[in-house]
């Protein structure tokens, strides 16, 4: 199983997990180099699937499609990523055809790639209301349609620190 882990945590957060890439896992984290999406479609009509942003990101949508496994490590902000993890989530959308389907009465766009991912999200933050919990956990189901993928887990932890058995 490969897996694709995107985080925020600072480099010594991170290192203190114990992880780090492997054949088995890419690691995607904020080398300060990500552009915000543009919505110029570029990813769809002028390059498939590549994003005409050149800053090191531009394949996420097709990277997502070699893993089995998407894992997100996420500062907990008013109930959404923060804002590089849904940076990178946003620089991803080329996963998927400007082509629009049906499910469960809802539009969304079609698969681009035959390929299932399974999605687990992990929340940090010692300040987590309720509320946030429930509007994390709404949007990241929210995400797995979107991203035809399924929800192995959506967790909570007060600190960066406690990440590292739950990842293991």
């Amino acid at each position: 199983m490969k897996t694709l882990l995107i985080h925020d945590l600072s480099p010594v957060d991170f290192a203190s997990l114990g992880l780090g890439p492997s054949d088995d896992i890419t690691v995607i984290s904020d080398n300060g180099t990500i552009r915000h999406c543009i919505g110029c479609f570029g990813c769809w009509i002028k390059t498939p699937g590549t994003c005409v942003l050149q800053d090191g990101y531009q394949t996420m949508g097709h990277l997502l499609s070699e893993y089995d496994d998407l894992v997100i490590v996420s500062r907990c902000v008013y109930g959404s990523y923060s804002p590089f993890v849904r940076n990178v989530l946003d620089r991803s959308i080329s996963y998927v055809l400007p082509y629009f389907v049906t499910i469960n009465g809802e539009t969304h766009h079609a698969k681009r790639y035959e390929h299932d991912i399974s999605l687990a999200v992990h929340f940090y933050g010692d300040d987590i209301t309720d509320a946030e919990r429930a509007t994390a956990r709404a949007l990241v189901k929210a995400n797995s349609i979107n991203l035809h993928c399924s929800v192995r887990t959506v967790c909570f932890h007060e600190t960066p620190h406690e990440l590292g058995e739950a990842l293991r």
